[in-house]
């Protein structure tokens, strides 16, 4: 007689994008067993945090969607930061994820003991599971960076995910801003507009791509929720863009790759006329070594009589400004930091503990890998979205947490059906598996020769060094040969 199907208990950590996913696709499946611990009072996850001005998507908003949630009221090309957010409250209402989630409460510690996880939060309260679902993101730990002197500097000071909205900026303010990555180019030529004096401070000029961006027309508005198939055309034609030519590019096919080159440069050439200021922004690596940022504003921005770009490196922060390596002293009333995030926290600073007491830094101490970007060895039942080698240069990350999504269904459905009581991957895999994303890499434009976010201590890109359908079908079926497994004797 076949046994009816289990259910299992899942603590799902963060209710950002990946968090509200998995609830609902755990739903689907039949299990309903769910508690979701989100730190903040509120979903949103990344889009929650940074409210800086001019935060925006820079993939096509109908592509930023669940596949099965579509919104055709986007208003424009590439949805701003609100407007995202707000579709995640609406998805979150209308699948009725919010009843699963507890608010303002940090996980502290998880740690595995004979096939349970034992999960505690900031608010003492203790949780146990069968399964942990770790949906903590990548970009959400601001990066703040060791500049002497800066704790001394008595003006108003933040980071770009930390926005004080509360510190008002107007024409007689001076403003600095440390960094140039995408957040900077889209926060940049706001702070520009408000008339402040703004000055930039460039380590690394950074490659911009021109897509225009532009509003869709209440008309097309009403034809998109008229017709889906339309909106779903919207998607597809984004979808085919990015996997076609932009993840191509930069995984160093040939023809894509020079398209790339060529269009960034182009777009230097003719949006910046004073040769002097063009040579400081022109980077010394290839394109798309660094993510490729697409902006249309942050040129036009630093062209602005009101705007200066210095590039001469940052000595130390004074209580009035910035000291430069040729001695002279900026003087600011702001000091902006957007100087990224720490993306190799991953579920960090929580205690995560697996088997035999093994604490995830003993882990990751030598190196940061997982196997298919998701399991680890000696953290049963443990699953890691958005983990080391997922696909992230410029594609949409919602794709991405869709087909990780249904891999982690598929195994917890094997658990359900009594196949096993634990799984985690094989050390040889998640070798094997480092190995073949090694071999991938040396054609690709992330050992470029430049410094990013993408790359761990070894100078190794966390990243996906193949083409997007290549690992859409590789995570289709979990190998089960990759994976040991355990059966607990009450079952035999």
């Amino acid at each position: 007689m076949s046994q009816a199907k289990r259910n299992p208990s899942v603590v799902i950590i963060g209710a950002g994008m990946t968090g509200i996913l998995m609830t609902i696709k755990l739903r689907k499946a039949g299990i309903n067993d769910i508690i979701v611990l989100e730190k903040k009072e509120c979903v949103g996850g990344t889009w929650r945090e940074n409210t800086y001005p001019g935060a925006a998507c820079d993939v096509p908003s109908h592509m930023y969607t669940y596949s099965f949630e579509p919104n055709p009221r986007w208003s424009r090309f590439f949805a701003k930061g609100p407007e995202i957010k707000a579709y995640f409250e609406h998805v979150a209402d209308k699948y009725d994820v919010k009843r699963h989630i507890r608010f303002n409460e940090t996980v502290s510690d998880a740690r595995y003991d004979h096939g349970k996880w034992t999960v505690k939060t900031s608010q003492d309260q203790t949780y146990i599971a069968d399964f942990i679902i770790c949906a903590t993101g990548i970009l959400h730990h601001p990066k703040f960076p060791e500049i002497p002197g800066i704790e001394t500097f008595k003006g108003a000071m933040f980071h770009t995910a930390e926005w004080d909205h509360d510190v008002e900026i107007s024409e007689l303010t001076r403003v600095g801003v440390v960094g140039t990555g995408s957040t900077a180019a889209q926060a940049i030529p706001e702070l520009i507009n408000t008339g402040a004096k703004v000055s930039v401070f460039q380590r690394t000029p950074q490659w911009l791509m021109h897509i225009p961006d532009f509003a869709f027309s209440s008309s097309m508005k009403k034809m998109m929720t008229r017709y889906p198939s339309v909106t779903k055309l919207h998607r597809n034609a984004g979808k085919f863009f990015l996997e076609h030519f932009f993840t191509k590019a930069v995984t160093g096919h040939f023809l894509q790759k020079h398209l790339l080159n060529f269009l960034c440069n182009a777009n230097l050439k003719l949006s910046v006329k004073d040769k002097v200021l063009r040579k400081k922004l022109t980077p010394n690596y290839q394109v798309g070594c660094k993510r490729v940022i697409i902006n249309t504003t942050f040129y036009k921005g630093i062209q602005q009589p009101n705007a200066e770009l210095i590039t001469e490196g940052i000595e130390r922060i004074t209580e009035t400004g910035i000291i430069t390596k040729d001695g002279k002293h900026h003087d600011l009333d702001v000091l902006v930091l957007s100087t990224g995030f720490n993306a190799f926290n991953f579920m960090r600073p929580m205690n995560l503990v697996g088997r035999d007491n093994l604490h995830i830094d003993k882990a990751w101490e030598h190196k940061i890998k997982a196997y298919r970007s998701m399991m680890l060895t000696d953290y049963p039942n443990f699953f890691l979205m958005l983990g080391p080698n997922t696909p992230i240069g410029n594609f949409s990350v919602i794709a991405m947490s869709e087909v990780q999504g249904d891999y982690v269904v598929k195994m917890i459905d094997k658990w359900r059906d009594r196949e096993f009581d634990e799984c985690e991957a094989r050390q040889s895999a998640i070798d094997d598996f480092n190995a073949y994303i090694k071999a991938g890499l040396t054609g690709t434009s992330w050992v470029g020769g430049c410094q990013s976010w993408y790359l761990d201590a070894d100078g190794d890109p966390i990243l996906w060094p193949y083409t997007w359908q290549r690992w859409v079908d590789e995570m289709k079926e979990p190998q089960m040969e990759h994976i040991n497994t355990v059966q607990h004797k009450h079952h035999a």
